[in-house]
C-alpha cells in the first residue's frame, strides 16, 4: 500500500511516499480503507522528533475517515463496508476516568499516529472502538477534518470552559485548525466571537464565518482592542493554542471571573503570571488536550443538528503530502488541509 511516512526525523523533506505492507486486524481491531486524512500540527511534532522512540518507517497522520475493509476477532460494533470516522484517542477503558467518559485524561491515553502507525496511508489498523459511524451525507474529506482540531476545540469550549450563549469569546490565531474550529463552535453555541490573526485576508474569511470582531495582532494592541469592543469589560472566555506569546494579553483581555483555556504552546511553554491578578480578578485558567470519544459523539450530533460544516482550506492527493505539509507549516491555510487517499 502507499503511505506518506518518514524514515528519519526532520523537516518537510523527510516525508516520503513509500510502499508498505498492508496491516492485518488483530483481535478487537478493524482495518480502515482510508478515503481522506487531515493534517494537524501534531504531525509536525512527531516528524521533527517529538517522539524519538517510534519505529521507522513511521506513517504520519491521526485524522481519517473511510470504510471498514476488514474486522478482527470479536468485533461486532462495525462491519465490513461501514463508513466511519476515526476517533484518534486510545485509552484503557477501565479506569475511573474512562468509566466517566473522560478517556482523554486516562493515564494510558495514546493517540493514533503518535503512539502507533498513522492514517496517511491507504489502510490503517485501529481499535474497533475508535471507528465511529460517519454521519450520512457528510463527505469523507469533511469527516476527516473533525477529530483532532474540532474535538479539541469542543472540549476546550464546551466540556472545559462551558461556554454559554451570549458570552463573549476571544480566539487567538484564527485560520489554523483549532482556531477556526473555535470560531465555528463559538458561533454554534451562540457566543459573540472575537478573533485575532496577522493576516487581513484570514480575518476577512473569519468575518464570513460569523466573527463579530477581528483584530490584526501585528498592527493593534489585542487587549486594548478587546476592551474597546466589550465596553471595557473584557471577554468571558479565551481559547488559546498559542502559549507564551499571548499569556499576558489574556490576563489583560479577560473579564473579572472569566475563563482562559489552553491547549498548546506553539510560541513557548513558559510564562510568568501575577498571582495577585489571578486571584483578585477570580480568573480561572485551565488546560485541555484532545477530547474523548464522548466529545466526538457530541460534536457529530451538534453538527448534524445545526448543519454546521467544518472549514476546509484545501485538498491534496496522498502523493503530494509533502506539499500539503509545507502549506500548513507556512501558515498559509484557513481551515483544515486534507489528503485524498482512496476512492
Amino acid at each position: 500500500m502507499k503511505a506518506a511516512a518518514i524514515q528519519q526525523h526532520g523537516g518537510v523533506e523527510a516525508i516520503e511516499i513509500l510502499d508498505l505492507p498492508e496491516p492485518a486486524p488483530r483481535a478487537g481491531e478493524v482495518v480502515l480503507a482510508v478515503r481522506a486524512a487531515a493534517l494537524n500540527h501534531l504531525d509536525v511534532w512527531v516528524r521533527q522528533g517529538g517522539r524519538v522512540d517510534i519505529p521507522m518507517p513511521h506513517v504520519l497522520g491521526s485524522d481519517a475517515a473511510g470504510t471498514v475493509a476488514a474486522v478482527g476477532k470479536g468485533v461486532e460494533s462495525v462491519a465490513v463496508g461501514d463508513e466511519v470516522v476515526l476517533s484518534p484517542g486510545m485509552s484503557c477503558g477501565a479506569c475511573p476516568h474512562c468509566r466517566r467518559g473522560e478517556d482523554s485524561v486516562c493515564a494510558n491515553f495514546q493517540i493514533i499516529g503518535l503512539h502507533t502507525q498513522g492514517t496517511f496511508a491507504e489502510k490503517v489498523a485501529v481499535p474497533a472502538a475508535n471507528a465511529l459511524p460517519k454521519p450520512p451525507g457528510l463527505p469523507f474529506e469533511e469527516a476527516a477534518a473533525l477529530p483532532i482540531a474540532y474535538v479539541t476545540a469542543w472540549r476546550m469550549l464546551l466540556t472545559r470552559a462551558r461556554l454559554q450563549p451570549g458570552e463573549r469569546l476571544l480566539v487567538h490565531g484564527v485560520g489554523g485548525g483549532v482556531g477556526t474550529a473555535g470560531l465555528q463552535l463559538g458561533r454554534l453555541v451562540g457566543a459573540e466571537v472575537i478573533v485575532t490573526s496577522s493576516s487581513d485576508a484570514k480575518l476577512a474569511k473569519a468575518r464570513d464565518l460569523g466573527a463579530a470582531h477581528t483584530i490584526n495582532y501585528r498592527t493593534a494592541d489585542v487587549a486594548a482592542a478587546v476592551r474597546e469592543r466589550t465596553d471595557g469589560q473584557g471577554v468571558d472566555v479565551i481559547l488559546d493554542s498559542v502559549g507564551a506569546a499571548t499569556w499576558q494579553t489574556n490576563f489583560a483581555a479577560i473579564r473579572r471571573g472569566g475563563r482562559i483555556v489552553h491547549c498548546g504552546v506553539t510560541t513557548g511553554a513558559e510564562a510568568t503570571v501575577s498571582i495577585q491578578d489571578l486571584y483578585w480578578n477570580q480568573v480561572t485558567v485551565m488546560g485541555s488536550t484532545y477530547g474523548s470519544r464522548d466529545d466526538l459523539h457530541a460534536l457529530l450530533r451538534a453538527l448534524a443538528a445545526t448543519g454546521t460544516r467544518p472549514a476546509l482550506d484545501s485538498t491534496f492527493p496522498l502523493a503530494q503530502a509533502r506539499a500539503a505539509a509545507r502549506r500548513m507549516e507556512d501558515a498559509e491555510q484557513f481551515g483544515k488541509i486534507v489528503l485524498q487517499v482512496g476512492s
